[in-house]
């Protein structure tokens, strides 16, 4: 007696031992899933589990910003606030996360302004009022903010002038009363003109000052030197004030232009070609290449963006900061080698992006390879925009594939004739299917895709995986080791179906939505990125037989296509089951109860949205031809 209850009593602390451990090892696996990415300016970079290491990665670039992924809330940037235009123009030397910096640089430039870009116009502004002449000739540098400026520059030259910008008249020379004298006396070479036509009724003026001041009275004229054919002076107002695109108003000085614009919604000050002050909000959005609203700050352009698809969020200077403009890849299985199969199952897809014919099989442990693939199958899909993966299958031999992985002159010799084989077909890469793999095969499994892998990528072309959903209690024990493997290969696909298969003892779902979520979940608890995640998704349903004590008796496979058939044939009643996220059909038959958990467009669109809310790289499907080709039209909408 006093044996069994050390028995019972070890027993239960041996269970309460194995279910705390399984718990430390949930949660361990969860605190390794990234929840944090790292993207420069639209474009993903990577992805870490905690924030503090995501924004010292992304400290690392410039316009770098992280997000967080379930939601894609922005919790840091290093984007400038603002921005420092010279001339209406910038560079990104002159972008400053505060106003301090950038003021410190704007005070050691002439004609300039800041901009603080979740504002219109300007923040600090020095542009010049007054320019220096030396005859008709003038220079960059001889412009001045103030009169006392200029006058102190014009000590250095003789023949020199000085004209008022908000005016546009000649307010000061250093002549001499005999200067001016022989100047009107020389020669007559100034012309005056408008719209670039001489004004004949008009006389030819000596001296420069005599032919500005006659301009004066005449609005848009221009004073001309005949003899260098230069513009000596000019009165056309060459500020143009404009709204998304189109002329406005134009102003002779950029202050007059300044203060009309600011009456103006989304009117800007253009000269020479250049912005020199906006009215337009520095951030808008689109939806693909059409413009839909404009915004001062990011989070309220971000709000907005978010309600609309294929949407980003561009600065005024073209650069893209945010998108959700992303395409799911559609990957669809044949399960078939014929190449009539092939090209039928692709014909009957819309956005499929890849192909995997069931091409190449391990024959034997030695490494012989069967060969079944199609180069012209290969082609005809490529000219269609499909990528060709075939897949290759150990014929599902645990013993076989023991021994093949004893064997590493049989690897090499099976990954030479592969590898060979696929840039013979010019395929994007292989769709790696091997199964039934011994879990004590674990290590020489990793070792042998690692080595697979790798003659691929020499190669310029990828490999994916697919790998069982299996479960995180017991997944360590298996032949995939799915941390390492996801170092090496492009992409790991989640077989998220046979939840109840053909040797269940119980009727169920092929894939209970709940259980292909947390089939997700768990994946990503490896730490595979999700950028090399798709998840497999069922194109067919199993139907379960009961006799009349409710002892299950048989099942068999239907494929989609076939439902709704089945369903008008035998009057077959669903309700929906909430566990599955499915509708669970019923009818009787003969003394028997049948009962199926239905795959329709509905529930493809939901593991579509699934991979779509855990930003998966996209879908793959077994497999093709069980649907209908109403289900793609779906799919290419919901890509």
């Amino acid at each position: 007696m006093r044996k069994k209850l050390c028995t019972a009593l070890l027993l239960l602390l041996f269970s309460q031992y194995v279910l705390q451990a399984a718990s430390d090892l949930t949660s361990a696996a969860v605190s390794q899933m990234t929840k944090y990415r790292v993207y420069q300016n639209d474009q993903a970079l990577r992805e870490f589990s905690g924030e503090a290491q995501a924004v010292v990665y992304a400290g690392k670039f410039s316009y770098s910003h992280v997000e967080k992924i379930a939601n894609r809330t922005w919790v840091w940037d290093n984007f400038p606030r603002f921005k420092v235009y010279q001339n209406g123009q910038s560079n990104p030397k002159w972008e400053f996360a505060s106003y301090a910096l950038a003021l410190s640089t704007a005070k050691k430039l002439r004609n300039v302004h800041i901009r603080d870009l979740e504002n219109i116009g300007w923040s600090y502004h020095s542009y010049a009022k007054f320019k220096l002449f030396q005859g008709d000739n003038t220079k960059d540098a001889w412009s001045f903010t103030s009169l006392e400026a200029a006058k102190q520059e014009a000590k250095k030259w003789g023949n020199s002038h000085i004209i008022d910008l908000t005016s546009n008249k000649w307010v000061w020379s250093n002549l001499s009363a005999a200067q001016i004298k022989a100047q009107r006396e020389a020669a007559a070479i100034y012309q005056l003109t408008l719209g670039g036509d001489s004004l004949q009724d008009k006389p030819l003026y000596a001296f420069l000052y005599d032919a500005i001041n006659a301009a004066a009275s005449i609005a848009g004229s221009e004073v001309l030197n005949t003899k260098t054919g230069k513009i000596a002076h000019s009165n056309v107002p060459a500020y143009r004030i404009v709204q998304k695109g189109q002329l406005i108003e134009a102003a002779i000085n950029i202050d007059e232009a300044v203060q009309t614009a600011k009456k103006i919604p989304n009117a800007e000050v253009i000269y020479n070609g250049n912005v020199y002050w906006s009215g337009v909000p520095y951030l808008s959005v689109y939806q693909g290449a059409n413009p839909l609203k404009s915004f001062n700050a990011r989070k309220s352009a971000m709000a907005y963006a978010k309600a609309y698809s294929n949407a980003m969020i561009r600065t005024s200077d073209g650069r893209s900061i945010w998108s959700n403009a992303k395409k799911l890849a559609y990957m669809g299985w044949n399960g078939s080698a014929s190449s009539a199969t092939v090209l039928q199952h692709a014909a009957n897809t819309q956005g499929l992006s890849i192909d995997s014919p069931t091409w190449f099989e391990l024959a034997s442990a030695d490494g012989t390879l069967t060969d079944t693939s199609d180069l012209a199958v290969a082609n005809t899909l490529k000219a269609q925009a499909i990528k060709v993966m075939p897949l290759v299958h150990n014929q599902f031999d645990k013993k076989m594939t023991t021994a093949f992985l004893l064997n590493k002159a049989a690897q090499q010799k099976f990954i030479a004739s592969i590898t060979t084989r696929l840039v013979q077909l010019g395929a994007a890469g292989i769709n790696l299917d091997f199964e039934e793999v011994a879990g004590s095969d674990r290590a020489a499994y990793t070792s042998f895709v690692t080595a697979f892998a790798k003659a691929i990528h020499a190669k310029n072309m990828q490999i994916s995986i697919d790998l069982p959903r299996g479960s995180l209690s017991w997944n360590h024990a298996t032949a995939y080791d799915h941390a390492a493997l996801s170092t090496v290969v492009d992409a790991i696909i989640i077989m998220a179906y046979d939840e109840h298969w053909s040797g269940s003892t119980t009727p169920g779902s092929v894939a209970g939505l709940k259980w292909a979520e947390e089939g997700i979940k768990q994946f990503l608890s490896y730490g595979i990125p999700r950028s090399k995640l798709m998840l497999g998704i069922p194109f067919y349903v199993r139907e379960w037989k009961l006799d009349s004590q409710n002892k299950l008796v048989g099942n068999r496979a239907v494929v989609m296509k076939e439902l709704p058939k089945l369903i008008a044939d035998t009057n077959a009643q669903g309700v929906f089951d909430s566990e599955s996220g499915q509708m669970k059909y019923k009818y009787v038959k003969d003394g028997f109860t049948y009962m199926f958990w239905a795959e329709t467009e509905s529930t493809v669109k939901a593991r579509i949205d699934m991979a779509k809310s855990y930003d998966l790289a996209g879908v793959a499907a077994w497999r093709l031809g069980y649907e209908s080709a109403e289900l793609w039209t779906m799919m290419l909408r919901n890509k």
